[in-house]
């Protein structure tokens, strides 16, 4: 007979006001919705673009002894796979179906019109966070989001699709790609917020993140202690840029002068030792492009050195925070009862920072090399406030030891293979031990709905749900010897494709991820490769011209499930993709060429902002000022690209920072006179590409004040991690004409207006060209 109390939790959300049969009295109380006894708290943790062979659970360079700790707790397993890049892994952890499946092909940034790639997550395909908590779960969200489409994530929303419109009660965080950690812009539930401490304060954003989510979880168990918590916790470490302060960079001094190849023999012996691979895997190929160690010069060993330094102490202090969170839920009392997910890399180590490295991240996304000279001079900057770094490819083909490749590569285990970890005191006999089973992140969300006794729903809000395509890995918590229940998985990421098939691996390596801008070659010169990944485990002999029928069998397979999952038609662009001109999207103001906003207008991202870039546009202020007013008027960016008109004691400028190289600033030779004054300047493109150059013209009240030249211009994008602000420079300044902090204008702002000029059609021309060679 049906237990009249138990809800119907296949259909979500459940309704608490009626009972699921006649047979309560009238009159009975509404009792809250609870999951289902025994329902442990759910943890899980997220870290950025760490490579399989980082972490020292997994055998790497970086000590993170608290990760150790879970895993002595708990499971570690060796044959866990993710997608590639982060938006695309963040969408699959959190709904349980493949990326594709749910229209998150690339990150939010490179969204375009087609089904696999948009950026939006379909109604059917609810979240772990929605059945979480439609179950009776407390539910919250820290640090990084990167999964709304990118029209949403202005002011006007809608906020459907923010993590609080996800299913997560509460959300403190930030919404893009990557985060400044010393000068964070972030969103508490979708109301923007920035810390009151600065990096001379001793700020850093990992400690803020660990700081909320700690507060949360212990409010939580305190006024409901009979309601379990879900709390996702997703770093910006270790995502560029590497911020981290010097102590911590301090405790790896001298710790890589050995070089990038040795590192991987020290690795790989590692890893043997620990039983992470077995004993006779061998190190993947190298990358021919990419030099040994032992052809740099003194100078380039010198730079690359410190770039791991820094990055090591980026891991290490990211470690070092979940640390605390682990301390107080175990002072709290309810860590034992929690289920730790710690997944060590949304995709492989970046390789984006290009051969040399960089110290302006945004150079190398728009396919310029960083001055090694010039970062030698300046290596006393890494990891502060005034770099925005990432360390050399060799690296972070290091940090994916024993594997190929890199963040962006699906084809090859470098950028799909990743560490993880699951600590369940109360659910896990187990103790330090190692799983091997065949596993991905959309397996995560069966799993964690496994231990909680909660069923796959079946509609939500009224919406029948696609099915979830995970597997429960929980069959393998007590059996290491237990068969994979995951024999097919298919992988693709910017026209990199490989396909997995009972130990087998047919994989194409179409683009290499350190050269983010063209040329795009045919996808028909791609060369497949073959695998037996049950006799060599690091994919390091290609056996396709031994096994051609098998080769074209799985071939056949990926093109089945491409089809099935909307991964076609296959589109091999990066950074063109991150400014809608190229990629084709839909912007939030296309088709306006006016715009007005008002003195307290701020917080627009890349996405929101007007685009500027490769157009001819004036901006104008309208302001009341004595004549010696300070501030900045209106700016867009930061310390590493952007622009910016402001004032100082009186006197008007524009600066116009490219990539964080190259600043170019244009001063009036006048002061603004006091009383109610028109400002403006007047922007005007000359290029015949993207990033083209222009010519700037200041004026006050219509009269010329100023002018001066670009060389060149921002092609594709500022900075994902800065603003759109009117009447204050937010986050990093463009300039350090005014002060990083307390730059807000002295005056009075009254209406700033964007004009812009119908979108180049040259560069309209440049789009189609692009969109031809992608779907060649």
């Amino acid at each position: 007979m049906t237990d009249p109390t138990t809800p119907d939790r296949s259909r979500l959300p459940i309704d608490v006001a009626t009972p699921t049969s006649g047979a309560l009295p009238a009159g009975s109380p509404v009792r809250p919705v609870r999951p289902p006894a025994g329902a442990p708290n759910v943890l899980v943790i997220l870290i950025d673009d760490m490579g399989f062979g980082a972490s020292s659970p997994f055998g790497g360079p970086c000590r993170m002894p608290n990760a150790e700790r879970l895993a002595e707790a708990g499971l570690r397993y060796n044959r866990f796979h993710v997608t590639a890049l982060c938006s695309p892994s963040r969408q699959a952890l959190m709904t349980g179906r493949n990326h594709h499946s749910v229209g998150m092909g690339v990150t939010t940034e490179m969204a375009t019109s087609q089904p696999g790639y948009s950026g939006f997550r379909p109604a059917s395909a609810a979240t772990m966070a929605q059945i979480l908590s439609g179950n009776g779960y407390s539910t919250a969200a820290f640090g990084k989001w990167h999964q709304t489409p990118p029209p949403e994530t202005g002011p006007s929303g809608p906020f459907t699709r923010w993590p609080t419109g996800e299913g997560f009660d509460h959300f403190y965080g930030f919404m893009g790609a990557e985060m400044n950690h010393w000068y964070p812009q972030l969103y508490e539930g979708t109301t923007p917020v920035e810390p009151d401490r600065r990096p001379e304060d001793g700020y850093h954003l990992s400690e803020d993140l660990v700081d909320h989510a700690s507060d949360w979880i212990r409010r939580q168990h305190e006024v409901t202690p009979d309601k379990p918590t879900f709390c996702y916790l997703a770093f910006g470490a270790t995502h560029a840029p590497f911020h981290v302060g010097q102590e911590w960079q301090q405790r790896y001094a001298g710790a890589f002068d050995h070089g990038w190849d040795e590192q991987r023999n020290r690795t790989l012996a590692e890893q043997k030792r620990l039983g992470i691979v077995p004993e006779d895997a061998e190190l993947a190929p190298w990358v021919e492009e990419i030099p040994h160690w032992a052809d740099l010069d003194d100078q380039q060993r010198r730079v690359a050195a410190r770039f791991m330094e820094t990055y090591a102490g980026f891991a290490e202090h990211t470690d070092a925070q979940i640390g605390r969170l682990l301390d107080d839920l175990e002072t709290a009392g309810v860590l034992d009862d929690t289920v730790v997910v710690l997944i060590l890399g949304d995709n492989g180590a970046s390789g984006e920072g290009g051969i040399e490295g960089t110290m302006r991240e945004h150079l190398v996304g728009h396919g310029i090399a960083d001055d090694v000279a010039w970062m030698d001079r300046h290596l006393d900057r890494l990891g502060g406030p005034h770099s925005y770094g990432l360390y050399p490819v060799g690296w972070a083909l290091a940090m994916n030891t024993p594997y190929q490749w890199t963040k962006q590569v699906a084809s090859h285990y470098g950028g799909t293979r990743d560490g993880m970890i699951v600590s369940w005191p109360q659910g896990i006999a187990a103790r330090g031990e190692i799983r091997s089973q065949w596993h991905h992140l959309i397996d995560i969300l069966p799993t964690v709905l496994d231990v909680a006794g909660v069923p796959e729903p079946v509609t939500v809000g009224g919406v029948p749900q696609q099915p979830i395509e995970g597997t429960s890995m929980r069959y393998s918590f007590d059996d290491p010897a237990a068969p994979d229940r995951r024999r097919t998985q298919y992988f693709e990421m910017v026209g990199n494709r490989a396909i997995y098939h009972e130990g087998w691996t047919a994989v194409a390596q179409h683009s290499v991820p350190w050269r983010m801008v063209g040329p795009h070659r045919p996808f028909a010169e791609d060369v497949w490769e073959l695998y037996d990944t049950g006799t060599d485990w690091t994919q390091a002999h290609d056996l396709a011209d031994t096994e051609p029928e098998r080769l074209a069998t799985l071939q056949q397979m990926f093109d089945t499930e491409a089809e099935r999952h909307q991964v076609l038609p296959l589109d091999d662009r990066v950074t063109e993709r991150e400014n809608p001109q190229l990629a084709g999207r839909i912007e939030l103001q296309q088709g306006r060429e006016v715009l007005d906003f008002g003195p307290t207008t701020g917080r627009l991202g890349e996405e929101v902002a007007p685009n500027v870039k490769n157009r001819s546009h004036r901006i104008t202020v309208e302001l009341d000022t004595d004549g010696v007013d300070s501030g900045v008027l209106v700016a867009q960016g930061g310390r590493f690209g952007g622009w910016s008109l402001y004032c100082v004691d009186g006197v008007l400028g524009y600066a116009y920072n490219c990539y964080g190289q190259e600043l170019t600033t244009v001063t009036a030779d006048r002061r603004v006179p006091a009383g109610r004054r028109r400002v403006a300047v007047d922007w005007t493109f000359r290029g015949s590409e993207p990033g083209g150059p222009a010519e700037i013209g200041l004026t006050i009240d219509d009269q010329l004040v100023g002018s001066g030249e670009l060389s060149r211009s921002t092609a594709f994008y500022f900075a994902f991690d800065e603003t759109f602000n009117v009447g204050v420079d937010r986050g990093s300044p463009v300039t350090d004409a005014y002060p990083a902090i307390d730059n807000r204008f002295s005056g009075r702002i009254g209406t700033v207006r964007v004009e812009l000029a119908p979108p180049d059609r040259r560069i309209d021309s440049q789009r189609r060209r692009v969109m031809t060679l992608a779907d060649d």
